[in-house]
């Protein structure tokens, strides 16, 4: 078989090693030829490929980002349509006149909403999930959260000891659209006084009693805040007015809000964080590396068995196949017990 893969939306530690073990596992085992897609969906669109064998995925393995390049490219907007044809039916043409017999798509919930769209309609495909937020509810994890927990988990030990030195409030804003799994792993395990997710909004007076409460020990305070966290007092996060493809806004500023909110309100000095893209960079942890290998053996096995519509997901320690649909249909928060149980550590 002649098998494409592409790597789409934000770039993630461990994006290399999925390529690798797909190519190697295709390779070696069953005989597979591959093609390389530039920059997520903008290659199936305009055809920009590149080739992918064996050679090329030598020593990616620690490598972060993804030598495909990626792209937040939607080929289900109006936009993606050209002299009448949609972007759906652009791939599928390209990847004809390409020879390709199947697709691997790695992404998040936007590339395997994609990935659906196009298996519905008749292009085979498998995909493997890919978020550093973990908030695909179709799989226990993904790869990349684990680097992006540790990344931040050092940035919380360092900027303890300067809070300390300046007594002065630190607030550390990760990144977590909807889910706060990242906010709520970094801070637990850096030990932060307070943690803030979007699943739950807060309340800034409590924030800030919080942070009296600790100034009071003769320790400063650490604020975990998630990009996504909001006040009760407001129905949105923090964010600007730009949209990307999909029609997401790019959050932002809630780390500088609660800075200055928090200076206000309890008149000691405190300063924000934000980790930004930090969190995406950089080479992924073992178990990263692991899980992502794991994922790409498998995605491989699953298109020479012919089982396309589907996505390898991690449930407990085995690697499953389970619907595109499913993939998508539901993102995974952090549920209430789970920042129940976190409560005990503030303070």
């Amino acid at each position: 078989m002649r098998v494409g893969v592409l790597t789409g939306g934000g770039d993630c530690p461990g994006l290399n090693a999925v390529i690798r073990a797909v190519v190697r596992t295709g390779v070696l085992d069953h005989g597979c030829e591959f093609v390389g897609f530039r920059d997520g969906w903008r290659g199936p669109l305009e055809a920009d490929t590149q080739p992918l064998d064996v050679p090329a995925v030598r020593g990616i393995l620690p490598m972060g980002g993804t030598i495909l390049g990626s792209s937040r490219t939607n080929p289900l907007a109006d936009s993606a349509a050209e002299g009448g044809r949609s972007g759906i039916e652009r791939i599928a043409d390209n990847l004809a006149k390409l020879e390709v017999d199947a697709l691997i798509a790695i992404g998040g919930e936007d590339t395997l909403g994609v990935a659906e769209r196009l298996s519905q309609t008749g292009v085979k495909v498998v995909g493997v999930p890919k978020t550093i937020d973990n908030d695909l509810g179709a799989t226990d994890y993904t790869f990349g959260f684990d680097t992006a927990v540790n990344i931040a988990m050092e940035a919380i030990d360092r900027l303890h000891t300067t809070a300390e030195s300046h007594h002065r409030a630190l607030i550390v804003e990760v990144m977590g659209r909807h889910a706060g799994w990242i906010a709520l792993h970094a801070g637990l395990a850096g030990g932060a006084n307070v943690i803030l997710i979007p699943e739950q909004p807060f309340d800034i007076d409590q924030v800030c009693d919080y942070v009296q409460k600790r100034f009071e020990t003769r320790y400063a305070p650490i604020v975990v805040v998630a990009e996504g966290a909001h006040p009760k007092t407001v129905d949105t996060p923090v964010a600007d007015a730009e949209l990307d493809a999909f029609g997401h806004v790019r959050l932002g500023g809630v780390g500088q809000l609660l800075a200055e909110e928090i200076e206000r309100r309890t008149g000691k000095e405190a300063r924000a964080a934000v980790l930004g893209h930090i969190q995406r960079g950089g080479t992924p942890t073992a178990f990263d590396r692991v899980l992502a290998t794991r994922f790409g053996v498998h995605a491989i096995r699953a298109v020479h068995d012919g089982a396309f519509g589907t996505m390898v997901a991690l449930r407990g320690t085995s690697i499953v196949r389970v619907p595109l649909a499913e993939a998508t249909r539901e993102l995974k928060v952090v549920p209430p017990e789970r920042y129940a149980e976190a409560e005990v550590f503030f303070g």
